[in-house]
């Protein structure tokens, strides 16, 4: 009997809240539809377009994923988790909504402004400016999305089912329009299409659960609360999204095309993690504040299963590389290889850098804490591209954002280490509390 009830008592530890895993399994259609899917047509673009023009449309994707960071303006975090926390508030939602579309519509004529004069400097951009209008369209669209709404919602399915539409309709758009490198344009526009579904219909729906009236002062509420996030978004995309930007500002389309393929296939097979990410961040910082053992038991869970499925996935990247590179791209990258197993131990980082954030320091409005590391990894990815990519090109590159990752992972590890070392108070309130007073101001302004 007292063996029973030992195992009874080791699976309730283990256990997690239904929501949390239908949203996980939600959020993993989300995934399928972000990397799979554009896995399967990356056989056939590698093969039509080439390296040189795979180079272009990674360059181009690169510079519309930096805009889209500005745009986002880490409302995927900071939105998510006010949110989450006045989830049963109709009121206060909706004016958090409203005061993040509002700062969005302000961003992106901002960032699509500095873009189309920047282009000017840009030898590709400037000559292709279809290439710029094409990326800026996927920009805006990817910046928009309503994601953080849904999740901190924890209503994550409808959000999944959309966007896994417009990655199957932009699948077939590839073998229907796209046919060889002068096609590239057209790659672009298909690749905007789930984007862009997913605004046209989630924004509507978000707006529909309790939109009112823009108040300047709850404008700058949320534009005040994400302004962390933003900086430590826009920070991490140094070393997480701009690489294959940084380095067609040294090198040829060539010589990008072979590192995007690398990092096209290690980032869907890293994007794996992040359903387990994404899923109980909004749990666990709902939890903090009113239960902070269970949100601690949760964010024990969700490290062990990010790191074990990391270490897991870092170690058939390095295994396969070879393979995955000549069945995915084709002969004409086999430079590639190198590069996809110098970014293996990727996995296994993301998990712990993911773990370390959004389990255990976010919630907890570790906020500069966060920031400090992700300077410092954008600060080393920075340097390390500036000396090896010039010199080393696709290599380089690839030993610069793992030496990056790295430090950012062990920083992150250790700020959690002693955080907990520390014993915090359970009784810090939520994050979004800081909403608090300017949302008071706007709802006494409504009565």
């Amino acid at each position: 009997m007292a063996d029973l009830a030992s195992v009874k008592n080791r699976l309730l530890r283990l256990h997690v809240p239904t929501l949390v895993i239908k949203n996980a399994i939600a959020l993993y259609g989300v995934q399928a539809g972000r990397k799979l899917i554009p896995l399967a047509s990356i056989p056939y673009l590698a093969r039509a377009l080439g390296p040189e023009a795979w180079g272009e449309v990674a360059f181009t994707t690169a510079m519309a994923e930096l805009i889209a960071v500005f745009v986002e303006f880490g409302f995927g975090l900071s939105a998510t988790r006010a949110i989450a926390s006045y989830r049963d508030d109709r009121e206060r939602r909706g004016q958090i909504t409203t005061g993040v579309l509002c700062v969005q519509l302000i961003l992106a004529a901002i960032g699509v402004t500095v873009a189309v004069i920047a282009s000017r400097f840009i030898p590709l951009l400037r000559e292709r400016p279809e290439l710029l209008a094409c990326g800026l369209v996927y920009a805006v669209a990817q910046g928009f999305s309503p994601i953080w709404f849904f999740q901190g919602m924890e209503r994550i399915r409808l959000a999944s089912a959309i966007e896994m539409a417009g990655k199957l309709t932009a699948l077939g758009g590839y073998f229907v329009f796209v046919h060889g490198p002068k096609d590239v344009w057209r790659t672009l526009i298909i690749q905007a299409l789930s984007p862009w579904a997913l605004v046209a219909i989630g924004v509507p729906l978000a707006l529909a659960s309790g939109a009112s009236r823009p108040r300047w002062s709850v404008i700058k509420s949320v534009f005040s609360e994400g302004w962390n996030m933003f900086v430590f978004r826009s920070t991490e995309s140094l070393y997480g999204v701009a690489n294959a930007f940084l380095l067609g500002l040294y090198t040829t389309p060539t010589i990008v095309g072979y590192f995007g393929a690398a990092e096209k296939i290690n980032k869907a097979t890293g994007g794996l993690l992040n359903p387990i990410r994404d899923s109980l961040y909004p749990r666990i910082s709902n939890l903090v504040g009113v239960n902070d053992k269970e949100a601690a038991r949760l964010a024990k869970i969700g490290t062990a299963v990010a790191v074990g499925a990391g270490l897991l996935l870092s170690v058939t990247i390095f295994i396969f590389a070879g393979p995955v590179i000549k069945i995915l791209m084709g002969g004409r990258f086999e430079p590639a290889v190198s590069v996809l197993k110098i970014l293996s131990p990727l996995a296994l980082l993301v998990g712990i850098t993911g773990s370390s954030g959004q389990f255990w320091l976010l919630p907890r409005k570790k906020d500069r804490a966060v920031l400090r590391v992700v300077f410092q990894g954008a600060f080393v990815n920075l340097t390390l591209s500036f000396i090896l990519a010039p010199r080393f090109g696709h290599i380089g590159m690839a030993w610069a954002v793992l030496v990056s990752e790295s430090v950012v992972a062990g920083a992150l590890l250790w700020n959690v280490v002693q955080m907990l070392r520390s014993k915090p108070d359970i009784s810090t309130p939520p994050a979004s509390s800081l909403l608090e007073p300017m949302m008071q101001d706007a709802v006494g302004e409504n009565e």
